[in-house]
């Protein structure tokens, strides 16, 4: 069994969750809900390393160290006429 990091970002235009995989370059779904999404990762996720096997490339392990990191910034100035 392998675990990998999958990225959720919500898309309030669209109305559903991206789903990036970062240790696995072009892997990506999407979802209508958070749980569609996760769902659909674990389909996206073992397709592509099926692919990859297939192809005999070699399947990288999931090293991903993210942070979830807030900053403050300044208000903008506000504009004059």
């Amino acid at each position: 069994m392998r675990r990998y990091t999958i990225i959720l970002d919500y898309d309030p235009d669209v109305d559903a969750y991206a789903v990036t995989v970062p240790a696995l370059p072009g892997c990506f779904t999407q979802g209508k809900t958070a749980d569609e999404a996760i769902a659909r990762a674990r389909e996206a996720i073992q397709g592509h390393i099926e692919s990859l096997a297939e192809v005999g490339e070699p399947i990288p392990d999931d090293c991903v160290d993210l942070r979830l990191v807030t900053v403050d910034v300044p208000e903008p100035a506000p504009v004059t006429s």
